[in-house]
């Protein structure tokens, strides 16, 4: 006999908005625990000196977030000038200082060397595993860590002001894998004024934007309002949400009943669509399954238990 699963079954998209210092695991924790929800998870990781917005998965969601982990992500962030530090934030110790400063000309005309395809080194303090063991760890363990360069795409990048002679604002549109420390780092380099992040946030990810945000002191104060976890769910996105770009497919609830139970679908006649690649489909606009088509039939890959 199957355990039964702790929680609720609670299956939509929270996108939080990432109060300073909180680590993204803590974040996912304390949302699942308002909801007491069955599974959580989230669409990207924010360093605990970031802010701004984090997809949180709950219960079926977790299985769409592949998807948002692919999604462009934008960026809004405050380079200071002067010092490049070990782990390219205000978090660091300073490693190199320099007394020039950039004017707003020197900036412009290097973003474009930024934009576009480009290779990128990321920080020795982050996630990547090195030899099995996360790279941070051994940074902190005091080892030189070489991480190889690799491709990343920044589909945009702007300068937004400068507040003064020793801070920049820029904002960044950027695909998966890109770390905005390190833009800073090789920015203070190229310019020859040495830099690191003191500010971060994160504004968009895929399909959620800064009008789906909601704080955790919010949430938690709806919580414990008269109107209990319904308020709750006011915040609470459909798992769709993630699978935007994706197109969509009707089925009948026999063909629903089928792809529910890994069985493949028969998509035949004149009026079939021609379809390619991952396919949401759905039975009377509830999401049924992530499938594929193959020789003219629907092969469930993933699918969705919402009852």
């Amino acid at each position: 006999m199957a355990r039964r699963k702790k929680g609720d079954r609670v299956n939509g998209w929270i996108i939080l908005d990432k109060r300073l210092t909180m680590t993204s695991t803590q974040a996912v924790g304390a949302v699942r625990r308002l909801f007491n929800a069955q599974k959580a998870g989230h669409g990207g990781t924010l360093d605990p000196l970031a802010t701004g917005l984090l997809p949180i998965a709950l219960g079926e969601a977790t299985k769409t977030v592949p998807f948002i982990m692919e999604s462009t992500k934008t960026y809004r962030f405050t380079v200071e000038w002067g010092g490049e530090t070990n782990t390219d934030d205000a978090e660091g110790e300073i490693t190199q200082t320099s007394d020039k400063r950039p004017d707003e000309a020197a900036i412009r005309q290097l973003l474009p060397n930024f934009t576009g395809l480009i290779s990128q080194i990321p920080p020795q303090f982050s996630a990547l595993k090195v030899d099995g063991a996360r790279a941070y760890d051994l940074a902190r363990d005091g080892e030189t860590v070489e991480l190889a360069s690799r491709e990343i795409t920044v589909d945009k990048f702007d300068l937004i002001k400068q507040p003064d002679a020793d801070h920049a604002v820029f904002e960044a549109v950027c695909g998966k894998g890109t770390y905005v420390r390190a833009l800073a780092r090789d920015m203070g380099r190229e310019l020859g004024c040495y830099g690191h992040v003191s500010e971060l946030r994160r504004t968009q990810v895929g399909p959620f934007n800064e009008d789906d945000m909601i704080l955790l002191d919010q949430l938690d104060e709806l919580r414990h309002k008269g109107a209990g976890q319904e308020a709750m769910y006011e915040y609470l996105l459909p798992l769709e949400t993630a699978l935007d770009d994706i197109p969509a497919l009707a089925v009948s609830g026999e063909d629903a009943a089928r792809l529910r139970n890994g069985q493949a679908v028969i998509v035949r006649g004149r009026d079939a669509p021609i379809l390619q690649g991952t396919i949401l489909v759905e039975n009377r606009g509830d999401p049924v399954a992530l499938a594929e088509m193959d020789q003219g039939a629907l092969q469930p890959k993933r699918v969705f238990n919402l009852t």
